[in-house]
């Protein structure tokens, strides 16, 4: 990377958009490790189509109180679907740099600071995707499928730091979380929620008329977020999908076959046994280098 994500400024890193859902465990889980792994002073919106119940609604009440992060929640007084009200806070955020997180995610130290360095280094990027243990294409350690990780996030995100790699190429963004290029997201018309009812398709969707028009849908290989499931479609998302890009299922399977991330999956792997070594071995593989 051209710049160290550690010497972005925390005024140039993108909005933070948490859609509020109804597990409320998965939500405190997801606000911690948020605050942990983000600097101080990010601008985080907690936005709530009516999702959360009263439990939910403490947890978030508390956290916004004891936050070192910019934040903000609103509640809408009655649902308008998840894609439509991802689409609206989307358009309130306009032509900025929007990192969306799934509210059941957990993301490593870092995340977001390498995701919108990922963007920094190519302005071609519309959306950077991290690693995740239950992210489809960008999943890690095995493609496609969700894998329990033992690992803590920060020994994730020391690992993944240290692959070399540059960003690499995905079908589409996938929805445990994604840093949207603000000016390619109104260029390409923004989410279709009117064709599309979950985040899941939308965001698919979205990835891919971007690409259309000539942007890139790339992992951002030194960032990772944990969850422990995939996004799903709701109804209809895939029929809609595969009228409007009756290519895509095919590319996909082509892709989960073909698995062009093996090799850096693998480097992860080799990178993570190192860091994941005790203070003394580590000094000893150290001195053999």
């Amino acid at each position: 990377m051209n710049q160290s994500s550690a010497d972005l400024p925390v005024a140039s890193l993108p909005v933070v958009v948490v859609p509020v859902g109804t597990d409320e465990d998965a939500l405190d889980a997801c606000l911690a490790a948020l605050d942990a792994g983000t600097p101080a002073g990010t601008r985080v919106w907690l936005a709530d189509d009516a999702q959360a119940g009263p439990r939910a609604t403490a947890v978030i009440e508390g956290w916004l109180r004891r936050t070192k992060l910019q934040a903000a929640h609103t509640r809408r007084a009655s649902p308008i679907g998840e894609a439509a009200h991802i689409d609206q806070a989307l358009r309130a955020c306009g032509d900025a740099d929007v990192a969306v997180l799934a509210c059941d995610a957990r993301p490593a130290p870092g995340w977001l600071e390498r995701l919108a360095a990922c963007l920094r280094d190519d302005a071609r990027i519309a959306t950077a995707t991290p690693w995740s243990n239950a992210g489809e294409a960008a999943a890690w350690p095995r493609i496609g499928e969700v894998v329990a990780v033992p690992h803590a996030p920060a020994q994730l995100a020391a690992a993944c730091a240290r692959l070399k790699a540059a960003s690499e190429e995905l079908p589409s963004a996938t929805s445990h979380a994604v840093l949207l290029r603000g000016s390619a997201r109104v260029a390409a018309g923004g989410l279709d929620a009117s064709s599309f009812r979950s985040w899941y398709a939308a965001l698919i969707d979205l990835s891919l008329r971007m690409s259309g028009l000539g942007w890139r849908n790339v992992l951002c290989v030194d960032a990772f977020v944990l969850r422990d499931g995939e996004g799903m479609p709701l109804d209809g998302d895939m029929d809609a999908l595969s009228v409007r890009w009756p290519g895509w299922h095919a590319r996909l399977a082509r892709f989960l076959m073909d698995d062009p991330l093996r090799t850096l999956r693998a480097q992860l792997n080799a990178e993570l046994a190192q860091v994941s070594l005790p203070p003394s071995q580590s000094d000893l593989f150290a001195g053999g280098q």
